[in-house]
């Protein structure tokens, strides 16, 4: 760890020109005087690092000097393309190998370039989360990530309405909308896990052969289709305004928009619609949003259903 840190340090001063203890602390996060020690242990094995006077003062290395300790090592590579997405790397436990990979990219860049990286971070940012996500790591996640890396077996206890435990090949793991997802393999078929009900994670020991044919973005894809159109049991007829129509894509998920069967539209614009939907309660919860835009013809329930809450809504502001 101190011997990380002491590389950092000389990258830092190589990439950055002069910098404060303040400024080296804050990005190591570390104390001023931890910076102290560090400066004086560079100096004692012979990195030519020393301290300049004044308001512009600070730590340097001698003009012209270059380490050569920029090669990335593994870690860091894999490490390399979760940059952008700081969060999801620390959670995974990349946060550190992330830092040193940017570091040394930024040192092997010449002088001109090495503003780059602070220009791109000014003008683009990536929050991945949802706006209600809860921002707690599940517990398990970083050992998920170690077994995911290296192709090993585990047995977990799952949550579901009750608990289950499964024995596991992990190939993968997925963030959507702030929620982390295991994709893995169990007996000869694949499936996926929500991280936070996960509850417990053993390695077996063993390390399994991962199917070279597996493409984890592909697989995800096409299993959130799936799994929408798996949950659209019920179906609906309604008639939407043209503004209705343009929101609908607004008010229920894009599986059922692309699967709703649309009729021409009538002398007075409206359309015909036969829309899927999970269950009637759901529909009756998107048809709200809709308002005046759209008329339930089926079923007669949840026509009934919509008349009420017009009627009520109508009272309100009598």
């Amino acid at each position: 760890m101190r011997a990380a840190r002491l590389i950092n340090l000389v990258l830092l001063l190589q990439s950055r020109g002069t910098m404060t203890a303040a400024e080296i602390a804050a990005e190591l996060e570390v104390s001023e005087r931890t910076v102290y020690r560090d400066v004086v242990e560079l100096s004692s094995a012979g990195v030519p690092v020393y301290a300049s006077q004044g308001r512009t003062g600070g730590y340097q290395l001698v003009d012209g000097y270059r380490t050569r300790l920029t090669g990335l090592s593994r870690a860091e590579a894999e490490a390399l393309f979760l940059a952008g997405l700081p969060g999801p790397a620390r959670e995974l436990g990349l946060g550190e190998p992330a830092r040193t990979a940017q570091l040394k990219m930024l040192a092997a860049l010449p002088p001109g370039l090495r503003d780059a990286s602070s220009i791109a971070g000014q003008r683009f940012h990536l929050d991945a989360p949802g706006w209600f996500h809860d921002p707690r790591t599940p517990p398990v996640l970083g050992e998920l990530a170690q077994a995911v890396w290296q192709d090993l077996e585990l047995t977990m206890r799952y949550k579901r309405h009750d608990e289950v435990t499964r024995t596991v090949e992990p190939y993968g793991l997925v963030l959507k909308n702030g929620v982390w997802y295991l994709v893995g393999r169990v007996g000869e078929s694949l499936r996926s896990y929500r991280v936070d009900r996960i509850t417990e994670v053993t390695p077996t020991g063993r390390t399994f052969e991962r199917d070279p044919g597996f493409d984890l973005p592909s697989f995800w894809a096409a299993r959130a289709v799936e799994f929408v159109r798996q949950m659209l049991r019920d179906e609906i007829t309604i008639r939407l305004s043209p503004d209705g129509l343009r929101l609908l894509r607004f008010a229920v998920e894009e599986v059922a928009v692309q699967a709703a069967v649309t009729d021409e539209p009538g002398p007075d614009g409206w359309v015909r619609t036969r829309l899927p939907v999970e269950s009637l309660d759901v529909a009756y919860t998107y048809m709200l949003r809709l308002g005046p835009e759209v008329e339930v013809l089926s079923p007669p329930s949840l026509r009934s259903r919509m008349a009420s809450a017009a009627e009520k809504t109508s009272a309100l502001y009598r």
